[in-house]
């Protein structure tokens, strides 16, 4: 291809370079998703301690990922930004001054990276995933499909191996999704729940299959994790480098990943194809009055909050 024709190389930011920046990074580098990965953190002394480390993968690896560090205004110039700053919970910490501490955070890191690449993709990682991914959609300026949030695409992930346990099949053999609204108010959809095709209630005896039980597993699951690390690092990276690749590499896999309902005004997880540079479209499962009354319901109350937030900040 003659020099004036090459496609530019990808390049993924990373803001936030902690745990969950961290392990990203390392996941990305390991599937060789980007030429080029930009650290960004006002954390100086952390980012570049981070750029080292993680170039030592690179180099042990042979990879054609390099490793860089960045600021927010180059940041905004990248093919994929994945924010994940502010994402860890302190233990004992109440759960309304970890909101508005990452509400801030992002609108600081926005605010610093515009205006942005006109096809960059925004990826929010940091928590609550919904929330912040409905500010980050109307602070950036950028498409609403161009903006995603990690979402609930980990649970789905997570709860899909514990009933491929239950089961003894593979978990990719298992069609199973968690949507809607990241965290107690998501929901599990099972009456579309199969395993290779089959529904679930039907390959599973109910004496050894409870969805109540599985549910409550998985979020313990998590819950256990963060109350002792303050995130779910590898968990989260291996789910984010999935999603960079299916959006840099076209693959067009179908994730539940957070992005704005218009319906509702806000975002949340419903299952989309995810192709080169945005989301290709969203899927509507044929979901059962119950789930999707609950989805509703718990995307009203993520309205709400947004709403007064916005209030709160405008007195």
């Amino acid at each position: 291809m003659p020099p004036g024709n090459t496609k530019p190389s990808p390049r993924i930011a990373i803001i936030g370079v902690c745990q969950v920046g961290a392990a990203a990074a390392n996941a990305l580098i390991l599937g060789s998703v980007a030429t080029e990965l930009v650290l960004v953190d006002v954390k100086v002394d952390l980012r570049d301690s981070q750029v080292r480390d993680l170039s030592d993968v690179t180099y042990s690896r042979n990879s054609a990922t390099s490793v860089r560090a960045g600021t927010h205004q180059e940041a905004g110039q990248c093919d994929i930004v994945v924010i994940t700053a502010g994402s860890k919970y302190s233990l004992g910490q109440p759960s309304i001054d970890h909101m508005y501490r990452n509400i801030a955070t992002i609108r600081s890191a926005i605010k610093a990276m515009k205006p942005f690449r006109s096809d960059t993709i925004l990826l929010v990682v940091a928590n609550p995933v919904d929330l912040l991914t409905s500010l980050a959609q109307e602070l950036s300026g950028l498409p609403a499909c161009q903006v995603l949030g990690s979402g609930t695409f980990l649970d789905s992930v997570r709860l899909r191996g514990l009933l491929a346990a239950q089961a003894g099949v593979a978990a990719n053999s298992i069609d199973l999704y968690v949507l809607g609204v990241h965290g107690d108010s998501q929901v599990v959809a099972w009456s579309t729940a199969t395993i290779a095709g089959v529904r679930v209630e039907k390959y599973l005896l109910p004496s050894i299959f409870n969805h109540a039980d599985l549910e409550n597993d998985c979020k313990y699951r998590s819950q256990s994790v963060i109350q002792v690390k303050g995130a779910t690092p590898f968990g989260t990276g291996a789910v984010v480098s999935s999603m960079c690749s299916s959006i840099l590499l076209d693959k067009r896999n179908v994730r539940p990943v957070s992005h704005f309902q218009k319906e509702f005004g806000c975002c949340f997880s419903l299952p989309v194809v995810l192709g080169r540079k945005e989301i290709i479209k969203t899927i509507q499962m044929p979901l059962n009055g119950d789930e999707n009354a609950d989805i509703a319901k718990s995307a009203m109350t993520l309205k709400g909050m947004i709403e007064r937030i916005k209030e709160d900040q405008q007195a």
